[in-house]
C-alpha cells in the first residue's frame, strides 16, 4: 500500500514537472563543427545542402555544406536512412553525435541519429551536376545557383576578404567612408551613358543624368626611352618589380613595334587594350605606371603640367598583366583661375560652379585615384573574364534576375 502511494505521487510529479530528457542538440555551423577539438560524442545539429551522397550496404555517407566553409562535413548514417529525398542539392538538417573520424581525410564526422530533408532537389533537373566540372561560361546562366560551386564560392570569399581589407586599410589611415551618388547630373569624365529620368505623375521635372560606369631584353628597350636623369629612378622601380614611363615614351615604344595594331598608335590618341597588352609584354610582364597623358584625353579637373610643345596633365594609369588598366588617377587642378578659364572654354562654367566653389573657398593641392575592384580581383585570382568575379554580372543582352 505504501509502495503504491509513492508510485502514484511519482506519477503526479511527472505530470506537473518535466521528466528528465536528452540534452537538446547544439546547433553548429559546418565551419565550427570542423574546428571542434577532441570531439567526444556531444550531440549537435547541422543544417546545409548535400554536396555528395554515397550509399553502401550498411552505411550511408553524406557530405553537407552550409556555405560557412569551403570544406564539407562528412555525415555517417545507417543505410536505413537512405531515401529518394536524400539527393545531391537537397537541403537537410542532421542531428547526431560529433565524433573523431577514423579516416585521415577529416578530423571529425557526424554520426547521424536523425536526418530531415528541409527542401527537396530533383538532381536530374538541377543545373549543377554531381562530380561535373562546369565551365564558368555555363555557370553564368545560373547566377543564383553558381555560388553553390566551390569555384564561385571561393571567388566570393576572396571578394569579401578583399573588400574588408581595403576598407580596413583606409580606415586605419584616417579616411572616412562616404557614399557618393550613382546617379548624378554631372558627366565629369565624359564616359557615362546619358538617359532621361522621369518620375510618375510629373512630381519632379525630368532631368538628364549619367550613370557612373562600374567602370630582360625588353627592359633594355625601355631604357632607351628614359631620360638620362631618370635612370636611377628606373633602376629603383625595376628592383621593386614596377616600371614608370610617360605616355609619350609609351607611344614611341608602340610606334617601333613590329606588331600591327587595329588602332594605329599616334601621340594624342587614347591607349587601347591591345596597346596596353603590348606595353606590358614589352616591359617584361610587370606592373607599369604610365604618366603625363595629353590634356585633350583627360577630364577637365586634372592638373595642367603647363609643358610644351606637347600639352599634358599630371595623370597616371597603372597597367597590370592579364588585366590592363587597374588604377587611374591624377593630381587635381587646385588653381582657381586655371580651372575657371578651362571650364569657360568648354562652356561648363555655369554647370560646374559648385566645383569652382571648392577651389575658391580654401582649396589645397590634392590628388586622387580610382581602382577597378573587379579588375583587382581578376589580377589576384587569375580569372580571365570579369563576369566571373561579380556575383550578379550585367552585360549586353543579359540582366538575369
Amino acid at each position: 500500500m505504501l509502495t503504491a502511494r509513492y508510485l502514484l505521487r511519482a506519477l503526479r510529479f511527472c505530470s506537473s514537472a518535466p521528466c528528465p530528457r536528452h540534452k537538446p542538440s547544439a546547433k553548429l555551423s559546418v565551419r565550427d563543427a570542423l574546428r571542434a577539438q577532441n570531439p567526444s560524442g556531444e550531440r549537435v545539429k547541422v543544417q546545409g545542402w548535400i554536396r555528395s551522397i554515397r550509399s553502401q550496404k550498411e552505411v550511408l555517407f553524406l557530405h553537407v555544406n552550409d556555405g560557412s566553409s569551403l570544406e564539407s562535413l562528412q555525415v555517417v548514417a545507417e543505410s536505413s536512412f537512405d531515401s529518394r529525398e536524400l539527393a545531391f542539392g537537397s537541403s537537410v538538417e542532421v542531428q547526431g553525435q560529433l565524433i573523431k573520424s577514423p579516416s585521415k581525410r577529416q578530423n571529425v564526422e557526424l554520426k547521424a541519429e536523425k536526418i530531415e530533408v528541409i527542401g527537396n532537389c530533383d538532381a536530374k533537373a538541377f543545373p549543377i551536376k554531381y562530380k561535373e566540372r562546369h565551365p564558368l561560361e555555363y555557370m553564368r546562366q545560373y547566377p543564383h545557383l553558381r555560388c553553390r560551386t566551390n569555384v564561385l564560392s571561393s571567388i566570393l570569399r576572396v571578394r569579401s576578404e578583399a573588400t574588408a581589407a581595403i576598407h580596413s586599410f583606409f580606415k586605419d589611415s584616417g579616411f572616412v567612408h562616404i557614399h557618393t551618388p550613382i546617379i548624378t547630373s554631372n558627366d565629369c569624365e565624359g564616359a557615362g551613358e546619358l538617359f532621361q529620368v522621369e518620375v510618375m505623375e510629373e512630381l519632379f521635372k525630368a532631368t538628364t543624368v549619367t550613370v557612373l560606369s562600374n567602370c630582360p631584353e625588353d627592359v633594355e628597350l625601355c631604357h632607351k626611352f628614359i631620360a638620362p636623369g631618370q635612370k636611377d629612378r628606373l633602376e629603383h622601380m625595376l628592383k621593386n618589380n614596377f616600371l614608370i614611363i610617360s605616355y609619350t615614351e609609351a607611344v614611341e615604344i608602340l610606334k617601333q613595334a613590329s606588331q600591327n595594331f587595329t588602332f594605329t598608335p599616334e601621340w594624342g590618341i587614347d591607349l587601347q587594350t591591345e596597346h596596353e597588352k603590348y606595353l606590358l609584354k614589352h616591359c617584361g610582364n610587370i606592373p607599369v605606371f604610365i604618366i603625363n597623358y595629353p590634356l585633350a584625353l583627360k577630364p577637365f579637373y586634372m592638373r595642367d603640367n603647363e609643358d610644351g610643345p606637347q600639352h599634358t596633365v599630371a595623370a597616371v594609369d597603372l597597367l597590370v598583366p592579364g588585366v590592363g588598366e587597374l588604377f587611374g588617377g591624377s593630381l587635381r587642378e587646385e588653381r582657381y583661375h586655371v580651372l575657371e578659364q578651362r571650364l569657360a572654354r568648354l562652356g561648363l562654367k555655369e554647370a560646374y560652379q559648385w566645383y569652382l566653389d571648392l577651389r575658391q573657398f580654401g582649396s589645397v593641392p590634392h590628388g586622387g585615384f580610382g581602382m577597378g575592384f573587379e579588375r583587382y580581383l581578376q589580377c589576384i585570382l587569375g580569372v580571365e573574364n570579369i563576369k566571373d568575379v561579380i556575383p550578379f554580372p550585367r552585360f549586353t543582352h543579359s540582366c538575369l534576375l
